[in-house]
């Protein structure tokens, strides 16, 4: 794989379908080390498709899409991989304690975050001890949203991360998003609250 700091991501003439349905076409947008994309549109659109295409998780119907000069589906998945996706699922061990998630994504990872600091940061320090299940949605969210934090990723793709945020939740989020932005990154965040987001985006992709 090629060397990726200060990597572009390339998008060039893309058209996604789901099933027979053409979601869309002509998708075009390069995004830089330190920009943000985000992502909107009504619901069945094709955000969440987008997205998991951006991460290479499914193929186009037509176009190309390349994260610094790679096509991302043949970027390796593992410890050194650039692309970091947060989906609609948590991706938890429902039966792991928050603090074992964090230090399990940690070690997967290699990051190099402090899982009980993190924790803190999350809000979750009363639950740290608590089984994933007990937990509520936007504990939940949180907790995923943290173990994606610990992967040490230059892109870093976000389906819906404000779900089931409260005010403090979000402000985190945009908090982490201004940090890794400011180190070099790129994300792109697909949602429906943007003016929680807003004055970040580089580029607004309205689908």
């Amino acid at each position: 794989m090629s060397h990726v700091s200060g990597a572009t991501l390339s998008v060039q003439e893309l058209e996604i379908a789901r099933g027979e349905r053409r979601l869309f076409a002509g998708l075009d947008f390069e995004l830089a080390s330190g920009e943000l994309a985000l992502v909107t549109g009504p619901n069945g659109v094709g955000k969440t498709t987008l997205m998991r295409t951006l991460a290479g998780l499914r193929l186009p119907s037509a176009g190309t899409i390349s994260f610094g000069d790679v096509p991302v589906n043949r970027i390796a998945r593992g410890l050194t991989a650039p692309i970091a996706f947060q989906g609609h699922l948590d991706g938890l061990k429902r039966d792991l304690t928050v603090a074992e998630n964090l230090e399990f994504s940690a070690k997967l990872w290699g990051g190099n975050g402090e899982p009980v600091a993190l924790a803190g940061e999350l809000g979750l320090e009363d639950c740290l001890t608590r089984q994933v299940r007990f937990l509520s949605a936007g504990q939940r969210r949180r907790a995923a949203l943290g173990c994606m934090r610990l992967r040490p990723a230059k892109l870093w793709l976000l389906d819906e991360p404000l779900t089931n945020l409260d005010a403090r939740g979000a402000g985190l989020v945009a908090a982490w998003l201004d940090a890794h932005l400011e180190r070099g990154g790129s994300a792109v965040v697909s949602t429906h609250q943007p003016d929680k987001l807003a004055g970040r985006a580089a580029i607004e992709v309205d689908l």
